[in-house]
C-alpha cells in the first residue's frame, strides 16, 4: 500500500528534476507517449529541450507543454517551435510533475504521436464576460477530429478567471454527453496575479485552449479528493458569482480566518492568506457528498472571499480537512479508476493534474512518495503533468469540475 511508503523516506529527500531518473517513452505499433523535461533557466534552451527530449518519432499528434511563470513563455514556446509545429496546447504551473518526481520553475513536454491518434485544437480568448460561450467555442474542435472509437476534450482554462462550472456547461452543450471532459486550471507559482494559456505558437490569457483526442485505443480518467467536513456547518448568506461576502450574516473572512485559528498575517498579507487558504478548502453539501470550493482571492477591504467556481447564496457550507494518507489514498484510487477505463490495454502514458493544495499537504516527501505511487500503478507508463488552481474530469453526471483533487488521464 502507498502509505507504507511514508515511513522508509528520510527527512530532506529532494524533489528536484536532477536527471538520474529517465522522464520515459511508451508505445504500441502505432500510438505512443513520450516526455521531456528541462530545468534549464533559459527559456528558449527549456523549451527546446525538453521537446527535443519528448520528439520519440517524427509523427507528432500533440504537444501539451507545463511551464513555470517564471520563464519568458513566448521564448519558451518559441524553443519548443523550433523543434515541432505539431498541435499544441499548454498552461503555466504552480509546480511540474514528470516520472522522476515534482519539480519547480521548469518545463514539461509531454508529445503523443502516431497514427493512431488524431487531434484537432482550438482557443478562445477574453472569456470572463462570456465563460459559457467560450467553452462552447472550443467544444466544436471535437467535430474537426478523423473518427477513431475513443474520443476526450482535454481543457486548460485560465485558473483565476471566474466560475469556471460556467466554461464546462458551455463545452458540454457542444460535446454532448459522449465525449468526456479533462483537464485543469493553469496556475501562477501561487502569485495569484495572473495565469497563461499556451495553444500553437501564442501565450494567451483570460482564455481556455483545448485539443479534441480521438485515439484507437481506450483512454481513462479518474478523480478523486481527499477530503471530510469538520466542525459546524455555516450558512453563506450573502455571495455573487464565485466571491463570498457573508457566512451566518457575518463578514466572510472573518469568519472564515476566525473559526480556522489562521494566523495573524493572513488578515493583512495576501501571500500568507493564499497560503493558508489552499490547505483550507470549504465544501459545499450535496447528497452526492461534498463538492469542494478552493478559496483562491481576498477582498481584504470589503472582508470577502473568492472561490474558482459559483458559491450560491442559501448554500450550506462546511471547513473540510484531510492528511497526508488521505491524499495518497486517493491518488490511488484515481489512478487505478483511469487503468481500468483502459479495459485490460497497458498504459502507454498518464497525464496528472493536481490541485496545488495537495502538494501543501504532502510536503516534499510525501509529494515524491505520491509520484512513486503513480508509476506504480501505471509501469512502464511515462507520466507527466502540473499543479494547478482547479481539475476537471466528466465522464458521467455532475458538473465535471473539481477542487483539491487529482484528476488522471491514462492513454492506451
Amino acid at each position: 500500500m502507498w502509505l507504507a511508503w511514508l515511513g522508509p523516506l528520510e527527512d530532506g529527500v529532494s524533489t528536484s528534476t536532477s536527471g538520474q531518473v529517465p522522464v520515459g517513452v511508451a508505445s504500441t505499433q502505432d500510438r505512443w507517449v513520450s516526455v521531456g523535461r528541462s530545468s534549464d533557466p533559459h527559456s528558449r534552451a527549456a523549451g527546446r529541450e525538453a521537446a527535443r527530449e519528448a520528439m520519440a518519432r517524427g509523427d507528432a499528434a500533440l504537444i501539451l507543454v507545463f511551464c513555470s511563470t517564471a520563464h519568458d513563455l513566448t521564448e519558451l514556446v518559441g524553443g519548443v517551435r523550433e523543434v515541432s509545429g505539431a498541435p499544441l496546447i499548454g498552461s503555466t504551473t504552480a509546480g511540474e510533475l514528470t516520472s522522476a518526481g515534482p519539480s519547480d520553475g521548469g518545463v514539461v513536454v509531454m508529445v503523443l504521436g502516431g497514427p493512431g491518434f488524431s487531434v484537432a485544437t482550438a482557443a478562445a480568448t477574453g472569456i470572463r464576460p462570456r465563460l459559457r460561450q467560450a467553452g462552447a467555442e472550443v467544444a466544436t474542435c471535437v467535430n474537426a477530429i478523423a473518427a477513431r472509437p475513443h474520443r476526450v476534450l482535454l481543457m486548460l482554462t485560465d485558473g483565476l478567471g471566474g466560475d469556471h462550472l460556467e466554461i464546462l456547461r458551455g463545452a458540454y452543450s457542444v460535446a454532448g454527453a459522449a465525449i468526456p471532459l479533462v483537464g485543469g486550471t493553469a496556475a501562477d507559482d501561487l502569485k495569484m496575479t495572473g495565469t497563461h494559456q499556451l495553444h500553437g505558437g501564442d501565450v494567451l490569457d483570460d482564455s481556455v485552449v483545448a485539443a479534441a483526442l480521438g485515439s484507437d485505443a481506450p483512454m481513462g480518467i479518474g478523480a478523486r479528493h481527499a477530503w471530510r467536513p469538520f466542525g459546524e456547518p455555516m450558512l453563506v448568506t450573502a455571495s455573487s458569482g464565485d466571491w463570498i461576502q457573508s457566512l451566518d450574516d457575518e463578514p466572510a473572512l472573518d469568519v472564515y480566518l476566525g473559526r480556522l485559528e489562521a494566523p495573524v498575517d493572513c488578515y493583512r498579507d495576501r501571500a500568507a492568506f493564499t497560503r493558508f487558504a489552499l490547505t483550507h478548502p470549504l465544501g459545499l453539501s450535496r447528497r452526492s457528498g461534498e463538492r469542494l470550493r478552493c478559496v483562491l482571492k481576498v477582498d481584504f477591504e470589503n472582508r470577502a472571499i473568492s472561490c474558482n467556481a459559483q458559491v450560491p447564496s442559501g448554500a450550506v457550507t462546511s471547513f473540510m480537512e484531510c492528511s497526508p494518507e488521505s491524499v495518497l489514498a486517493s491518488t490511488a484510487e484515481a489512478c487505478t479508476e483511469a487503468i481500468r477505463g483502459l479495459d485490460g490495454l497497458q498504459p502507454i502514458g498518464l497525464l496528472a493534474i493536481e490541485c496545488i493544495g495537495r502538494r501543501m499537504v504532502l510536503g516534499d516527501r510525501g509529494a515524491a512518495v505520491e509520484v512513486e505511487g503513480m508509476l506504480e500503478t501505471a509501469p512502464g507508463a511515462p507520466l507527466a503533468g502540473f499543479y494547478s488552481y482547479g481539475e476537471i474530469a466528466r465522464v458521467r453526471g455532475g458538473s465535471g469540475f473539481h477542487n483539491q483533487s487529482l484528476v488522471a488521464l491514462a492513454l492506451s
